[in-house]
């Protein structure tokens, strides 16, 4: 299957979340390439007051407000790492987390980074992975769309439908429709 391009890459937030799903997104680590199909993925548009991109751009966020298909990769909650692609014309602060994954490729090496854990849970929340996958602060500010470390790969398979839901985790503005799932995915994140 072909790499997606940033050409092909909506420029939209919502509209880069939802193209997401059905595609997807490999790492070529010292051990293979690992990946898998992208089953979840949560929009943070411009001006969103939960998004990291909201008080401007700073030295650690400025991967958002690179040109679309640039990889943010964040510390949260002190334990893990996740990533976010930036989503908008450069200049323009906004992302997409990718939520889960169902995996593909290089099983075997995701579940030896992630010992333990059922094939279903390897790669199912933004943490996992990175985890999963090795992705590292190596590859913060990585263009998806040029990389030979980290991509997007396209042909978008046919997937079952799109499910479009609240996003989770959030203290305040829960009630936007921003999450997007592929409809009865066993490796979501949290179902619907």
């Amino acid at each position: 299957m072909p790499r997606i391009s940033r050409r092909a890459l909506p420029l939209d937030t919502v509209a880069m979340a939802r193209f997401l799903i059905g595609t997807e997104l490999l790492h070529a680590t010292p051990a293979g390439v690992v990946g898998g199909r992208i089953v979840e993925t949560e929009a943070y548009p411009p001006g969103d007051p939960t998004g990291y991109a909201r008080f401007g751009l700073t030295t650690a966020n400025a991967p958002l407000f690179a040109v679309r298909g640039t990889a943010y990769v964040r510390m949260v909650y002190g334990t893990c790492l996740t990533l976010d692609l930036a989503a908008e014309e450069e200049g323009t602060g906004a992302a997409v987390l990718i939520r889960a994954l169902e995996p593909t490729r290089g099983i075997d090496i995701m579940c030896a980074n992630r010992p333990a854990s059922r094939l279903r849970d390897l790669a199912r929340g933004p943490g996992r992975i990175c985890a999963a996958l090795g992705i590292g602060f190596e590859r913060n500010f990585e263009d998806l769309t040029t990389s030979r470390g980290l991509w997007l790969q396209g042909g978008r398979i046919q997937s079952p439908g799109i499910v479009v839901s609240t996003r989770i985790g959030l203290s305040r503005d829960q009630h936007r429709r921003l999450r997007f799932l592929e409809r009865g995915s066993p490796f979501v994140s949290v179902p619907p």
